[in-house]
């Protein structure tokens, strides 16, 4: 993927850094495989605000994606790569040889025309999904189940991608994005090579406009509340408002927010790792 870099012919454009959509190679979806969204503006049944922030935004068309890549030992071709609005990877349109289209996450490197299968005795290439029993060690992966046949539950954003680290018993050792090491049933699927989209991250909005066509309302700071509002709120002047925390009262930086006694607990060998601070 590559980025591109807008002439500041409006302050808009000054600092905004685009996506080229340079894999992209239709910009119209498959009818049959897309179905309406529904936009809960962050309210719930009472019409309640639930979320803050949330609100507006594009209208988009769900595209019905194959995270549990279950079609074994059929062979597909690669249709098109297309940009899907509902997440930060691509996505690709895939035709089996009995006439199914599906669309999956699609991998990095992947191109048209490209041979896609599923299942066991599977190639260990790029987009091809196995179980982690048969995907050899080191190798990188993305959309990988946490429970068999659920579907893809990991790794799924643009440009990640986990590493299958080592087997015991009936439990493969994966590492995650985050940089978690998990322990996960050799029974479920993942899907070989990364995603795609790598240089999303690189991108600059540009504008408060743009959040708002994604459906993001502004955010007001907790020390700029006053004190009935927000935990950090009042004060003479331009106060710092005391330690960080949240509108609930929760402690920002440090306090631990898993439950001790979650079940999955158990299947963690090592917990990810904390970002260096600057």
């Amino acid at each position: 993927m590559a980025v591109k870099k807008y002439n500041p012919i409006t302050p808009g454009t000054r600092t905004r850094v685009g996506n080229a959509f340079a894999e992209i190679t239709t910009n119209k979806p498959e009818k049959g495989l897309t179905t309406s969204l529904k936009k809960s503006g962050g309210r719930n049944h009472d019409g309640k605000m639930t979320v803050r922030q949330r609100g507006g935004g594009h209208k988009r068309r769900y595209r019905i994606i194959d995270f549990k890549r279950d079609k074994d030992g059929v062979k597909a071709i690669v249709k098109t790569i297309e940009y899907d609005p509902n997440r930060t990877a691509f996505i690709a349109l895939v035709e089996y040889t009995d006439g199914e289209k599906r669309y999956i996450i699609a991998p990095d490197k992947l191109t048209v025309g490209d041979e896609i299968v599923s299942g066991s005795g599977a190639p260990p290439t790029v987009g091809n999904a196995l179980f982690l029993s048969d995907i050899p060690l080191g190798s990188p992966v993305h959309a990988v189940e946490l429970q068999p046949g659920k579907g893809a539950a990991l790794a799924r954003s643009a440009g990640t991608n986990a590493t299958v680290m080592g087997r015991e018993g009936k439990y493969a050792s994966v590492r995650l994005p985050s940089g978690e090491l998990r322990r996960i049933l050799m029974t479920c699927r993942a899907t070989i090579g990364n995603t795609s989209n790598s240089d999303h991250a690189l991108q600059v909005l540009g504008k408060a406009g743009r959040k708002r066509w994604i459906g993001r309302r502004p955010r007001v700071r907790g020390v700029a509340m006053n004190p009935v509002d927000h935990p950090m709120g009042g004060g003479e002047g331009r106060a710092s408002g005391g330690h960080p925390r949240s509108r609930t009262g929760i402690m920002a930086k440090g306090q631990k927010t898993r439950d001790k006694n979650k079940p999955s607990s158990r299947l963690i060998i090592s917990k990810r790792k904390k970002r260096k601070s600057k």
